[in-house]
């Protein structure tokens, strides 16, 4: 699933969204799956997207939950105020705000993780799913054995 984070802060030009890839492109799990938005024309009446903008590539297996974790920590460690909204494709926004996490300790930031995590529809469990039984629908079939006699 595609993203889109978006960076906005207390004054204009200090968003920081280069700031925020460089910071996530640090974390294992998010290397190569991060973009800087391009910026398309803006729609008449509007302003555009904002040129502060990441792409970033989610899948199941716990990258939506690193990607969450990791921007927790990036507003927690910026001085002023800092807004970063997640879009997921469908136009669903999940905000995180340096008010609402400065304050946080270890476990409620974990916490906080994990339910923008589970917000963005891709969870571990997406990996979980039991692999079907032999000869049942979608299964491998009967395994070959030696020829009867």
């Amino acid at each position: 699933m595609k993203v889109v984070i978006t960076v906005r802060g207390d004054r204009p030009g200090d968003a920081g969204a280069d700031d925020l890839r460089g910071w996530l492109e640090k974390q294992p799990a998010l290397r190569g799956r991060l973009r800087r938005a391009a910026d398309p024309a803006p729609q008449a009446g509007t302003m555009g997207l904002a040129a502060d903008a990441v792409l970033a590539l989610l899948a199941p297996g716990g990258v939506a939950t690193v990607l969450a974790g990791a921007l927790i920590a990036w507003v927690q460690t910026r001085k002023g105020s800092r807004t970063v909204t997640i879009t997921r494709p469908d136009g669903t926004e999940i905000s995180v705000t340096s008010t609402q996490v400065g304050a946080l300790d270890a476990w409620q930031t974990a916490d906080l993780a994990q339910r923008i995590a589970a917000g963005l529809g891709v969870t571990e469990r997406d990996d979980a799913l039991p692999e079907p039984s032999p000869g049942s629908p979608g299964g491998p079939g009967p395994t070959a054995g030696p020829p009867a006699p």
